[in-house]
């Protein structure tokens, strides 16, 4: 038998001796392509991580983060320490379980909706309605509510009171502050949320629902059967995302929307270490927390990511 002459980098594949080399020269341009996003990452994200010295010292704009004096823990011991920290904890905590529990569910219902849609120029239309909000920031939005609800001058203020149903007060009302973040939330973000689950909904295999129109299964079986198990790793991958953001409870929508009134409902952490930081220059506060903000993100992750192989996900990594 004539013995087979097989290429060297096959043989050497085969054998577990991947020539790396010559891979990333064979590829070269696709890693031409990936080299911008990696500098922007490298520079913006990664570079950066060595400030964090700097909630390990007595930070000094004067003296810089290498010529500022050392402190060690001293930085956390005092915001662990400080009265306000568990109502601030708390507050972050609760608005961030709010924001996983009432914004996610909006994000696939609207998906499935627009999926089932047949008329092309109708779905659309209610697609480019509810993207839109998204586009706009929330000093935008807080001035449409504050437009709505401003006490005494509000359009939907001075409707109640003209109906003789008396006064409302939204923007002021501990009550009204969490359910308010919530729904505006909901209004501006879920547009694109939906998006994610279309696009998971047309990865998934036509031949599927053909089959299961073969078998008699109407609508809603081949929703319950074929489309809800299409999304639900994405699903189980953006909720671990979440979670590892717990303790980013939107600082641009809750500061926007913050007041005096309502500080003991809506002062969340970052809000705190934004006064500390910009407003009372003291910059090492707001490191420590971003320090602990971040292990706890890391832990949570970890956590629920080896929760959702456990149930059956696909989890992260």
């Amino acid at each position: 038998m004539q013995s087979v002459n097989v290429p060297e980098e096959r043989r050497a594949w085969e054998g577990g001796k991947k020539p790396v080399w010559k891979s990333m020269y064979r590829h070269r341009w696709l890693y031409l392509l990936m080299f911008p996003g990696l500098l922007y990452y490298l520079i913006y994200h990664y570079v950066p991580m060595a400030g964090l010295v700097i909630a390990f010292k007595d930070y000094n704009l004067m003296d810089g983060i290498w010529g500022s004096p050392w402190v060690g823990l001293d930085n956390f011991r005092e915001v662990f320490s400080s009265p306000d920290f568990p109502q601030l904890l708390r507050n972050t905590f609760i608005i961030s379980i709010y924001r996983i529990l009432f914004n996610m569910v909006p994000d696939v219902m609207l998906a499935l909706i627009l999926n089932e849609i047949r008329v092309m120029w109708f779905k659309k239309l209610v697609q480019t309605i509810t993207y839109g909000p998204y586009f706009l920031s929330w000093i935008i939005v807080y001035g449409l509510v504050f437009s709505f609800f401003a006490p005494g001058n509000g359009l939907i203020s001075v409707f109640f009171r003209d109906m003789g149903w008396g006064d409302i007060d939204v923007l002021t009302q501990s009550a009204a502050f969490r359910p308010m973040l919530v729904i505006t939330d909901i209004w501006k973000n879920t547009g694109y949320g939906a998006i994610i689950y279309l696009a998971a909904i047309a990865s998934i295999n036509q031949e599927l629902y053909e089959a299961a129109v073969v078998d008699g299964a109407g609508r809603w079986r081949q929703l319950w059967h074929i489309t809800l198990p299409g999304i639900r790793e994405v699903f189980v991958l953006l909720l671990i995302l979440r979670i590892g953001h717990i303790l980013d409870a939107g600082f641009d929508q809750v500061y926007i929307f913050l007041n005096a009134r309502v500080y003991d409902v809506g002062d969340i952490l970052d809000t705190w270490i934004f006064r500390r930081g910009i407003e009372q220059m003291e910059f090492s506060i707001p490191a420590t927390v971003g320090v602990f903000k971040s292990v706890i993100g890391f832990i949570l992750v970890i956590a629920a990511n080896k929760i959702a192989k456990k149930v059956g996900g696909s989890g992260v990594w």
